[in-house]
């Protein structure tokens, strides 16, 4: 099929791009490389690439054209980074998806794929967290990401474009990017402790994160982009593990992998982070058959001998 990857130089949508290349799918992908990485797409040859941000006049129609098929994947997918520039989110993250999807519509897109996040959850006590919950974003980056879900769901009730929201659960693995302030947690982790350099975990480290390898997303992604509409369109499902690490217990194992000797420095709890995230994924089981591929200990393995490949 002809497939549109936004976003596509970043963690998530080259590794969805990936996947689609090796079924045999013409893959399309858009990105300003604000946060994606060029090197992301170095193994990417089969692509057609458009750079551009979609909130320019005419981009988001020129990716669409012709497309069947779209995983929109492009964010600034970060709260520090949202509670510093609240306006930046909101364009990146909820304004970009709204000219995403009225190109969509009228260029005949049949279906659109949205990275949405588990931040719309905020900070609920009640775990695990169902899609049946009212949720309660913290943050601007949540309230900009949840917006790209009501979005999805009026486009696929008043337009007949079918729609699919998936909220990500604390994604990692290789390809994301350790480096800026921003990055996540595991990421920053391991390339701290492969350089033997201090970490800092902001809180007491029991905050605790469903904890999600990036191959469960992809196929999650892969899996719900060809189910029938009566099953998913119009609809948002958690994709997840179903299984919660703290923090502590992250850096520890990680340390254990890297043989790291530094304990770590606690610092106070950042505006904007949740305490605890655990996902039901029941739903996702019963619409798509989703099921993780891949658990947190293996998943940590593979992603720091990734990171320990490009040390080498």
């Amino acid at each position: 099929m002809r497939i549109l990857v936004t976003g596509i130089a970043g963690f998530i949508g080259s590794s969805i791009a990936r996947a689609l290349l090796r079924e045999g799918h013409a893959v399309r992908g858009v990105d300003n490389f604000s946060t994606g990485k060029r090197e992301n797409l170095a193994d990417l040859h089969a692509i057609e690439l458009l750079e551009g941000d979609l909130n320019q006049p005419g981009v988001a129609d020129a990716a669409v054209r012709g497309m069947e098929i779209v995983f929109h994947e492009a964010a600034i997918p970060s709260v520090p980074r949202s509670v510093k520039e609240p306006y930046l989110s909101f364009e990146a993250n909820e304004s970009a998806t709204l000219r995403l999807l009225l190109a969509a519509r009228d260029a005949g897109v049949k279906r659109v794929v949205y990275a949405a996040s588990s931040s719309a959850y905020g900070n609920s006590e009640t775990l695990p967290k169902v899609e049946t919950m009212t949720p309660a974003p913290i943050s601007p980056y949540a309230v900009a990401k949840l917006a790209g879900e009501y979005y999805m769901q009026c486009f696929s009730r008043t337009y007949g474009l079918e729609t699919v929201s998936l909220r990500y659960f604390n994604v990692f693995g290789p390809f994301q990017d350790p480096a800026s302030q921003y990055s996540g947690v595991l990421a920053v982790f391991i390339n701290r402790m492969l350089s033997a350099e201090p970490i800092q975990i902001f809180g007491d480290g029991e905050q605790s994160r469903d904890f999600t390898y990036i191959d469960n997303v992809v196929s999650a992604n892969l899996a719900v982009a060809f189910a029938p509409a009566t099953e998913v369109s119009g609809r948002m499902f958690n994709v997840a593990t179903g299984a919660r690490v703290t923090l502590n217990k992250a850096f520890s194992l990680l340390a254990q992998i890297t043989n790291y000797k530094l304990q770590p420095q606690y610092m106070p709890v950042r505006v904007g982070d949740v305490r605890h995230s655990l996902a039901d994924i029941s739903a996702a089981s019963r619409a798509f058959s989703y099921k993780p591929l891949v658990n947190f200990e293996e998943g940590s393995k593979r992603t720091v001998a990734w990171y320990q490949s490009l040390k080498a």
